[in-house]
């Protein structure tokens, strides 16, 4: 039985929205929790948009981070298809699109990223997409699969997680794939000139050809349709198809509506170790928080699935009035044709004096690891099992290593990190 004399409001209908509610109830409130999602489908996991869902192993039913039925058996009150227009911190209140008001004794804003756009000329054409709603891989995975039978091409701006998963995807049905990007390598800014290499070679070892060096300034077409993309180097490709994977920002327009106070740098919305926003009854997780996190002593805004599926919890906990301090390692894993990896940490370019590999690269099988004064920030392992425990140990533990023990696969992780 729901006791209506507090009522808890969860915007955002992601992974973060639905395990806070399902937290929320796994810890004994009692009170209402309502969840509001502008999409129409229920909350769902986004990793196998780009993934297993997208290549078409996976079945649409397996996105779901819960049945239907679930969310009326554990009492939490549904607003799908319907976006929250306003939060009136004064009156605790948030205002929905068809002019709801709902009251909230505390509220937690797990609002997410939309995909940056392209500011070029030919953005409006049929056949431009984005990739972060159910909706655009419903999508994308028809037009892979038209490219595929008709030896379409697709163009790909930008070699990041997203782009290379999606170029991974429209070779398995077929596709031809451009991938254009500025840096130099793919993941430059996650993996660095050391591994992007790997990855380039990967994906050309699949018939993916890259252009490196190079911005999109304009995607041509004729009759509303695509024809050619041309780069600022005077290049041009051939189109039927474009994929903007330039990155995501986070969803804060309500929140800075409301006043709450923003991150700089990161952007995203400003929150403490235990994810509480500058209102004390607002709380903020997933993808849209810039979280000052206590391992890092900075403000970090992480963009993967972990984040979202331990922060959701992390933030109903605190919403109870437990005691939280947030300090999970970052986490995010990838597949791509027959590699499969995760990677732990935070090693952004700059922050590290050497990468450490133990296995064999070139038989992709092999952990990489970032380090500064031989303490680990990060680790890669790829096509290599069971280690994360392992090597967010080392994260955590801060010890000193000896880089040449580190790569030495006969001496195990777990003794290194004391």
């Amino acid at each position: 039985m729901v006791d209506a004399h507090r009522t808890f409001v969860i915007i955002g209908g992601g992974l973060a929205g639905a395990k806070a509610a399902e937290t929320l109830r796994a810890e004994g409130f009692t009170g209402r929790v309502i969840l509001i999602g502008d999409e129409r489908d229920h909350p769902y996991e986004r990793p196998p948009l780009s993934k297993g869902y997208l290549t078409g192993a996976d079945e649409r039913d397996g996105v779901f981070v819960h049945q239907p039925a679930w969310y009326a058996g554990a009492d939490i009150e549904l607003h799908l298809g319907q976006p929250a227009v306003r939060l009136d911190r004064a009156d605790k209140a948030v205002l929905l699109g068809d002019g709801t008001r709902i009251h909230y004794d505390r509220l937690l804003l797990a609002t997410g990223s939309e995909p940056r756009r392209l500011d070029i000329p030919g953005t409006g054409l049929a056949g431009v997409h984005h990739l972060r709603r159910l909706a655009h891989a419903d999508r994308l995975r028809g037009v892979l699969g038209a490219l595929g039978q008709e030896n379409g091409h697709l163009v790909i701006a930008g070699a990041g997680w997203i782009g290379l998963e999606v170029a991974a995807a429209a070779r398995t049905y077929g596709a031809e794939v451009t991938v254009i990007e500025p840096e130099p390598t793919p993941l430059h800014p996650v993996v660095g000139p050391e591994l992007g290499t790997l990855f380039a070679d990967l994906h050309r070892e699949h018939g993916v050809r890259f252009h490196f060096g190079a911005r999109l300034t304009e995607i041509a077409g004729e009759d509303g349709m695509v024809q050619c993309v041309r780069t600022d180097d005077g290049e041009e490709h051939p189109a039927h198809d474009v994929l903007a994977a330039i990155g995501a920002k986070p969803r804060t327009a309500l929140a800075e509506a409301a006043g709450l106070e923003l991150a700089e740098g990161p952007g995203g919305i400003a929150v403490d170790a235990s994810l509480r926003t500058s209102d004390p009854d607002v709380f903020a997780a997933g993808d849209a928080a810039a979280q000052l996190h206590p391992r890092y002593d900075r403000r970090l805004r992480v963009e993967h699935w972990a984040n979202a599926l331990n922060g959701g919890p992390a933030a109903a906990r605190a919403m109870l009035g437990r005691e939280v301090s947030y300090d999970r390692v970052p986490y995010f894993f990838s597949d791509q044709y027959d590699v499969g990896l995760e990677y732990s940490g935070y090693a952004p370019p700059g922050s590290y004096d050497q990468v450490v590999c133990r296995g064999d690269v070139g038989k992709r099988e092999f952990i990489a690891f970032w380090l500064r004064d031989n303490r680990v920030l990060a680790g890669l392992n790829v096509n290599v099992w069971d280690v994360t425990g392992a090597i967010q140990d080392l994260i955590s533990s801060g010890v000193a290593v000896d880089p040449h023990a580190l790569a030495d696969p006969g001496v195990s992780l777990e003794s290194l990190a004391g």
